[in-house]
């Protein structure tokens, strides 16, 4: 195995799948850390998605360091941590506490931190992330329901997440290229660095980045690397010589059943995709509030109404909403019960439809990709072709009829949910 990778959410990992294999190596998810005597077909890469991002710290820990045995039993030093591009988390964690749960496990290496995604519009300069032209800080995020981002310095960020010291490479370094990079990255360790955070405004840079980790690791010692797919992907692109062409890997046949959209992401792109959709779906959106007065009679209209409608065109329920709407909602909800309760009627509705024939599910949102995933028993995902940057078709690879598309919030165009299926192989 030449890489590793840990996702602290789903869609986060069929972002970073996707991208290792459009730059060359054979990728296979595998959802949730898989038993010990569980048979996993071979791949130059290994993704285990967890749902770990805004899960208890100790929880997010337990589970990352759990992935990270069951990688390393497969001979996997090279340790990729997958994070969100805009760098999703809160003072208390957990990016810093998984990450130095890794460094610890793996013997303390320097963990080169970058959420930078260029193709995505995810830059970072002078330690600051740019959210296409504006600060992370200006951005839709800084609203996010369950991990408003504020501040833009991922050192400051990053620093208060962890009690180890932050470093910066910055912008001038890396365009120096990988020897710049090694001498600096050597620096900072001997200065009592455990994590460095990397500017990076291009793929070229990503590529630089990625050449000087993997020409520090021949795979015998361990590494670790902290950030978004695109530093992944720069990674890769310098292990490619080395990938291997596995033949076992399934071709399979995809399904063509009924199409449903589910999205429980209230990110402003989102809310955009599903204004765009409605022309051409059957939509019907679920209220949090609705959902605590009515209980289970509120989900079941709901999947009286998708299942009713099933085959005619793509069904989509979601609960996505206005920053004022969701306030409100969880103001007199509380945050974690108000989105528990649509987590928990998203699951409830995927089991139902895929139950009624649904094979072809588009989600939209970290939490809800997880969720739903996780209802449908759905394993390990295939790589499929992509529908925009950061997001693929993927398919189940253990036998059951279902393929996917797994959305972060943020990504895509406006027209994302019915290209979807436009593009379906």
């Amino acid at each position: 195995m030449l890489l590793g990778c840990i996702a602290d959410d789903f869609t986060g990992a069929t972002d970073l799948a996707g991208e290792l294999a459009r730059a060359g190596l054979s990728a296979i998810q595998l959802n949730g850390v898989p038993d010990d005597d569980e048979k996993v077909e071979a791949a130059d890469a290994v993704v285990v998605a967890l749902k770990s991002r805004t899960a208890p710290v100790a929880e997010a820990v337990a589970g990352s360091l759990a992935a990270l045995r069951w990688l390393r039993a497969r001979d996997a030093n090279r340790i990729y941590f997958k994070v969100c591009s805009t760098f999703d988390s809160t003072p208390q964690g957990n990016i810093g506490p998984v990450a130095d749960a890794l460094r610890e496990a793996l013997g303390d290496p320097l963990d080169l931190v970058t959420p930078a995604y260029p193709r995505n519009g995810r830059t970072v300069y002078k330690g600051h992330l740019f959210v296409g032209d504006v600060l992370l800080s200006d951005s839709p995020m800084r609203t996010h329901p369950l991990t408003p981002m504020t501040d833009a310095n991922l050192v400051r960020v990053l620093g208060a997440q962890t009690p180890t010291r932050v470093g910066l490479l910055p912008i001038e370094t890396v365009a120096g290229g990988v020897e710049a990079v090694r001498a600096r990255l050597a620096q900072l360790a001997r200065d009592g660095c455990a994590h460095v955070v990397a500017d990076a405004i291009d793929d070229a840079q990503l590529d630089v980045l990625g050449d000087a980790l993997a020409g520090r690791s021949s795979g015998a010692e361990p590494l670790l690397a902290t950030g978004g797919a695109g530093l992944a992907a720069g990674i890769a692109r310098a292990l490619r010589p080395q990938a291997q062409s596995w033949a076992g890997r399934r071709a399979g046949a995809w399904p063509h059943g009924p199409g449903v959209i589910l999205a429980g992401s209230c990110s402003a792109a989102t809310l955009v995709q599903i204004e765009q959709a409605k022309p051409r779906c059957e939509h019907l959106r679920l209220d949090p509030i609705d959902l605590e007065t009515r209980g289970d009679a509120a989900v079941v209209d709901a999947i009286d109404f998708a299942t009713a409608r099933l085959g005619r065109r793509p069904i989509m329920i979601y609960a996505s909403a206005s920053p004022q709407e969701v306030a409100r909602a969880q103001a007199r909800l509380g945050r974690e019960h108000a989105a528990a309760l649509v987590e928990s009627a998203l699951r409830r509705i995927a089991i139902a439809l895929a139950s009624a024939g649904a094979q072809r599910f588009v989600i939209a949102g970290g939490e809800t990709s997880g969720a739903v995933t996780d209802a449908l028993g759905v394993r390990a995902l295939a790589i499929g072709p992509e529908i925009a940057p950061g997001v693929p078709w993927t398919r189940s690879a253990d036998g059951k009829p279902i393929a996917l598309a797994l959305k972060s919030g943020n990504f895509g165009g406006p027209d994302f949910f019915t290209r979807a299926f436009e593009l379906m192989p």
